[in-house]
């Protein structure tokens, strides 16, 4: 024991002479350490986490059942390229929200009332712009409270909206909201023209692959990434336009309420998803974001079906097997808009099994689903599943229903099925 005592104070150079040090100096000796890692916890770990990543409490999207979503301009106003964003977003009629710097706002009143006049929203994005990281805790409470109040003065209201520069939250960020009386705005899609080796080409197409409806879209009408968005903007919002797309400020977005657990059960969902589908394959029909289906190649699972012509449907035979875009089937509903939606979308199915080289030899079109109600209007030819996979199938859906808060009560799980010449047929102009 004595030789254990030795051993121990030798190991910590602070320890008096003569005196052994027991379970509870060592105890002492660590607590140090603690406190410095627990505040650290609470002031940036666990915000940035909660916050900062999972979007808790924040706005980050709206519903899904509308085409439309929220463009928002971050670093501006800037004289030399703002001017030209509200030029494009005027042409094409669309109404966006600016998070503007309080000292820019303040010297370029006359771009922020002409953001007020077309319709556009205008939020407090910071007073100084640093990374809320690298901040003093009562720097970062006050550069929230301090730039609401001074966009405040330029707008000549209240300001409703506050996003941090690079979205970095701490609690300082925030307790400076809440003083502030504002509600953060995250994003769900980032145009990231930030990136200097990405093209104003490849950022739109970026941003066509990823928006959809409901999305927060964040890009830069001013510093580096207006160098991309001034250029990229005008073509960005005609193909939108094209695809049915209304722009909306930030309130005016239908369904947006601050992320809470639906929301980040909704959201796992939405990764496991992208895990399935990643393994699987699959793509996004046309790959778009805002498509009602995703496909992929597979081998057909299921023995002695028949079509209504007589057609005998081997096992393994090389078919395209759709999914649902889940989250946008649980927003739309089984009902008339998306009934119109899947009468769009089938005809980028059928563009797909015309042009990717995965799906040229497929032989059947099929989906084993809870919706099979939908498709049989669309259709297709429906068939009863073998009692372990609608087993299996309605226990899937029913998971589903949990994470997707709102799901409607789903039908028995069925196959739903056509021949490559049938859907060609009936969808074959390829959208």
């Amino acid at each position: 024991m004595r030789g254990v005592q030795e051993s121990s104070a030798s190991s910590f150079s602070w320890a008096k002479p003569g005196v052994g040090n027991t379970g509870n100096s060592a105890k002492k000796s660590r607590f140090p350490w603690r406190l410095p890692l627990a505040v650290l916890g609470v002031y940036l770990i666990f915000p940035a986490l909660a916050v900062q990543f999972a979007n808790i409490g924040l706005l980050r999207e709206g519903s899904r059942e509308r085409r439309e979503l929220a463009l928002t301009f971050d670093d501006g106003p800037d004289p030399t390229t703002t001017p030209a964003v509200l030029d494009a977003l005027r042409e094409a009629g669309a109404q966006a929200t600016f998070f503007v710097i309080a000292g820019r706002a303040e010297a370029q009143p006359q771009l922020i009332a002409r953001m007020l006049a077309e319709g556009h929203e205008v939020a407090a994005h910071a007073e100084k712009h640093r990374h809320a990281w690298i901040r003093t805790p009562w720097g970062g409470f006050l550069d929230v409270v301090r730039a609401v109040r001074r966009v405040g003065r330029v707008t000549g209201q209240p300001v409703r909206y506050h996003r941090p520069p690079h979205g970095a939250y701490t609690l300082a960020t925030v307790l400076g909201q809440r003083a502030a009386g504002v509600r953060g705005v995250h994003w769900s899609v980032e145009g990231q023209d930030w990136h200097a080796s990405l093209t104003p080409g490849e950022m739109r197409d970026r941003l066509l692959l990823r928006a959809g409806p409901g999305s927060i879209v964040v890009v830069h009408d001013a510093g580096p990434g207006a160098a991309s968005t001034v250029p990229m903007l005008p073509g960005l919002l005609r193909e939108l336009k094209v695809r049915g797309y209304a722009f909306k400020t930030v309130s005016g977005l239908e369904g947006t309420t601050p992320v809470g657990s639906a929301a980040l059960r909704r959201r796992a969902f939405i990764a496991v998803d992208h895990v399935f589908d990643r393994l699987g394959r699959i793509q996004p029909t046309a790959g778009r974001a805002d498509n009602l289906f995703r496909t992929g190649s597979s081998a057909f699972p299921l023995r002695g079906v028949t079509l209504a012509d007589g057609t005998a449907v081997p096992k393994g035979a090389p078919c395209a097997e759709f999914h649902v875009n889940n989250p946008l089937m649980v927003d739309l509903g089984i009902n008339r808009p998306a009934i119109r939606q899947a009468q769009r979308d089938y005809r980028l199915v059928a563009g797909d099994l015309l042009r990717r080289p995965d799906l040229r030899g497929a032989q059947y079109v099929f989906c084993l689903s809870a919706v099979s109600p939908l498709m049989a209007v669309m259709g297709f030819e429906t068939y009863d599943l073998p009692p372990a996979d609608a087993r299996r199938l309605q226990l899937w859906a029913r998971v589903m229903r949990w994470g997707f808060a709102g799901a409607p009560k789903v039908a028995e799980p069925r196959l739903s099925i056509l021949s490559r010449a049938a859907f060609l047929a009936q969808y074959g102009d390829g959208g």
